[in-house]
C-alpha cells in the first residue's frame, strides 16, 4: 500500500502530495541529524563563552599574588638609652637603571632615582616605630664610624613587586647580614595606607625590623658599650690619626679596642663635641629628607597603584588573547567535525569577544593617563631634589657658616669645616692626615 505524506501545513502546497517512502525517511533522518547537531554546536559555544567569561573572572586586577604580611615586633617595653645602638642608613645605590631596562621591569629612571631616597626613608620610620634602637638617620654618604649601618639596594619595584638586598653591618667591621627581601602587593594593599606608617609593602620593612631586632637582641650589655666605644675611636681616629690612631686594632676590616682614652681626656671630648656638631647637619639633611618623602607620597602611592593596575591588565589582556585564540581553534574544529557552515551561533561569540577585548583595550588607556600623570610630578620632584636643598647655616661655637649645595655636597663641606676647625684649635695641619683620615 503507497504511503502518503502529511499535507503541506497552511495548505501552503494547495494540494495533497504523495512521497516516496525513501524520500520521506531521508528527509527525517537529515532533519533529525541537524537538530542533533545544531544542538551540539550550540552547546560547545556556550562552553566557550562560558571560558571567556570565567577566565575574565579569573584574571580581574585583584588577581596578583597575595603576600603575607608580617607583623612588626616592637620592644616590649622602654630600652634604657645605654643599651642602644643609633642606625644609620644610606641613600640607596645602584647603576643607573636604563630607559630599556626600566620598560622590562615596568618601571622608569626618574622614579627609581626618587625611590632610592623613599625606601631608606620608610624603613628608618619603621626602624623609629619598632622601639629598638637609638637615633635612626637617613645619610647621603656612609660613615665607617656608625654604630649600624645599613646600605642597600632596589632589584625591583614597579608597584606589583618590590626587592631590595640590604647590607647591615656595626662599627666593629662585623657583618650582621646580607640578604633579599621581596614581596607581592594586590590593589587592596594600596588601601589604608599612611605616610611615615604603613606603606603598600609594609610587610617587607617589618621584615627587615625584625630581623635586625633579632640580631641586636644576640648582643650583651658590654658587647652594645664596646660597639659605641669603638664607633667614638673609629671617628676620633680619622680626626686625629695622630692621636687615635692607634686605640683599635685592625685584623681583615675588623675592629678591636687595644685601649682606651682617659675619662678626663679633654682631645677626646672636643672631638666628641664635633660629633655632635655633625650630628646636627644629619638633622638638618633629615628634615629635608622627610619633606621630600612626604611630598613624594601621593603620587608616588598612586603612580605604583596605576602601574600595578595596568600590569594586571596587560597579563589579563594577554591571556584573553590566547583564549580568543584557543576559542577560534574549536570554532573551526566544530565546523570541520560538525559541518555547521550554515549554523550562526558564532556570531555572538565574536561580538563577546570583541567587546571584552574592548572593554580591555579602553581601560588600559585610561589607566596608562593615570599612571604617566603621576610618573612625571615624580620626574619633576626628582629632578629638583637633587639641586634643590636650600642653604643650610650651621652655627659652631659663635661662628655661623652657610652650606650650599645638595645634601651629600653640604654633608661633606661641613665634615671638612668640622675638620679645620679641629686642626686650628689643635695645631695639627691637614698635610699631617694620613689617607684614612677622611671618613668613608
Amino acid at each position: 500500500m503507497e504511503r502518503r505524506a502529511p499535507s503541506c501545513p497552511n495548505s501552503i502546497c494547495g494540494h495533497d502530495r504523495a512521497w516516496p517512502s525513501s524520500i520521506v525517511i531521508e528527509r527525517h533522518h537529515h532533519t533529525d541529524r541537524l537538530s542533533t547537531m545544531s544542538s551540539t554546536v550550540r552547546t560547545h559555544l556556550y562552553l566557550i563563552c562560558a571560558c571567556l567569561f570565567s577566565l575574565s573572572a579569573c584574571s580581574t586586577l585583584g588577581g596578583a599574588r597575595k603576600t603575607a604580611q608580617t607583623k612588626m615586633v616592637r620592644a616590649q617595653q622602654t630600652i634604657p638609652e645605654e643599651k642602644l645602638l643609633d642606625v644609620d642608613i644610606v641613600i640607596f645605590t645602584g647603576d643607573a637603571i636604563s630607559e630599556k631596562r626600566a620598560r622590562k621591569e615596568g618601571t622608569n629612571p626618574e622614579v627609581r632615582k626618587a625611590e632610592n631616597h623613599f625606601i631608606p626613608h620608610h624603613l628608618k620610620n619603621t626602624l623609629e616605630q619598632s622601639g629598638h634602637w637609638g637615633m635612626v638617620r637617613v645619610t647621603p654618604v656612609p660613615s665607617d664610624a656608625a654604630e649600624v649601618l645599613v646600605r642597600g639596594e632596589i632589584i625591583e619595584s614597579n608597584g606589583e613587586h618590590l626587592e631590595v638586598k640590604l647590607s647591615v653591618s656595626d662599627a666593629s667591621g662585623r657583618v650582621w647580614l646580607e640578604k633579599r627581601y621581596h614581596a607581592s602587593a594586590t590593589g587592596g594593599d594600596y588601601l589604608g595606607t599612611t605616610a611615615g606608617e604603613k606603606d603598600a609593602f609594609q610587610g617587607l620593612y617589618n621584615a627587615v625590623s625584625n630581623d635586625m631586632a633579632r640580631l641586636l637582641q644576640g648582643l650583651s650589655p658590654d658587647q652594645i658599650q664596646t660597639l659605641r666605644t669603638v664607633s667614638n675611636l673609629r671617628f676620633a681616629g680619622n680626626f686625629a690619626p695622630q692621636v687615635f690612631g692607634d686605640y683599635l686594632q685592625e685584623n681583615k676590616g675588623s675592629f678591636t679596642v687595644k685601649r682606651l682614652p682617659a675619662d678626663n681626656d679633654t682631645m677626646m671630648a672636643r672631638i666628641l663635641q664635633i660629633r655632635e656638631r655633625q650630628y646636627m647637619l644629619e638633622d638638618v639633611i633629615n628634615q629635608y629628607y622627610e619633606d621630600f618623602y612626604n611630598k613624594m607620597w601621593v603620587p608616588y602611592e598612586g603612580w605604583r597603584s596605576a602601574n600595578l593596575t595596568e600590569r594586571l591588565a596587560l597579563a589579563q589582556q594577554k591571556r584573553s588573547a590566547l583564549l580568543r585564540e584557543a576559542a577560534g581553534a574549536m570554532l573551526i574544529a566544530l565546523a570541520i567535525l560538525g559541518e555547521v557552515s550554515d549554523v550562526h551561533d558564532s556570531g555572538a561569540l565574536t561580538a563577546t569577544m570583541v567587546i571584552l577585548g574592548g572593554q580591555v583595550f579602553l581601560s588600559g588607556v585610561n589607566i596608562s593617563k593615570q599612571a604617566q600623570m603621576h610618573y612625571e610630578t615624580l620626574a619633576e620632584l626628582s629632578e629638583s631634589f637633587g639641586s634643590e636643598m636650600k642653604s643650610a647655616v650651621m652655627e659652631f661655637e659663635g661662628k655661623k657658616y652657610e652650606l650650599t649645595g645638595s645634601a651629600e655636597e653640604q654633608y661633606k663641606r661641613w665634615r671638612e669645616l668640622l675638620r679645620q676647625i679641629y686642626y686650628a684649635e689643635t695645631g695639627f695641619s691637614a698635610a699631617e692626615t694620613s689617607d684614612k683620615a677622611e671618613p668613608k
